[in-house]
């Protein structure tokens, strides 16, 4: 039976987007839960209309707490039966309380080759300097499952990628960008294959 993969998204929403048409393909044997954003008026929202997905603005001003706010979105994720929730280019930390509702079920997207270049402050540009300033030969990003530790969950897939003389922050952002949407995608469809 086909897994229902749905999105949780705070930006531009470009591995969403490479994911998403993967599975209206068929590419990847799942069906198409729903976007879900902390940030009203994000692209990633935009490209969920335009591709007719069910999508969201959950404003986390909107409740007293962190968990008051994942607990709207558990109950969203839930009215559309999803089995795998991405975590694409969401900016937000997850609580245990939302990682134990979908245990082994979240997957997240990382810049870097972990277990290196990750954990608290590691995201982004920050992860590109830190990379750089070790003079570090080769880069690349992980899929791993989402636990309560920031970036130390089980590893799913990784790809690497040469460091040119030269590149700076951009280049690895570009390099980096470009390996996310490819591995994103095997990683969904590595967990197909799992029950």
């Amino acid at each position: 039976m086909k897994k229902t993969v749905s999105f949780l998204v705070s930006g531009r929403g470009s591995n969403f987007h490479a994911v998403a048409k993967a599975i209206m393909k068929g590419t990847i044997p799942a069906k198409m839960g729903v976007v879900i954003s902390d940030t009203e008026g994000v692209r990633a929202l935009d490209i969920a209309q335009e591709l007719s997905i069910p999508s969201f603005f959950i404003n986390p001003k909107q409740y007293k707490s962190r968990q008051e706010h994942e607990k709207a979105m558990v109950q969203l994720l839930g009215e559309y039966n999803t089995d795998v929730v991405v975590t694409a280019g969401y900016m937000r930390l997850l609580t245990p309380y939302f990682v134990h509702e979908f245990k082994n079920k979240i997957i997240n997207i990382h810049p870097a080759l972990l277990p290196k270049y990750g954990g608290k402050g590691m995201y982004g540009e920050h992860v590109h300097k830190a990379v750089l300033a070790a003079g570090e030969k080769v880069s690349g990003a992980t899929v791993h499952f989402v636990t309560a530790g920031v970036d130390e969950g089980e590893i799913i897939i990784q790809k690497e990628f040469k460091i040119e003389k030269g590149d700076q922050v951009d280049d690895l952002q570009r390099k980096v960008g470009e390996v996310e949407k490819e591995i994103m995608i095997d990683a969904i469809l590595k967990l197909e294959g799992r029950s």
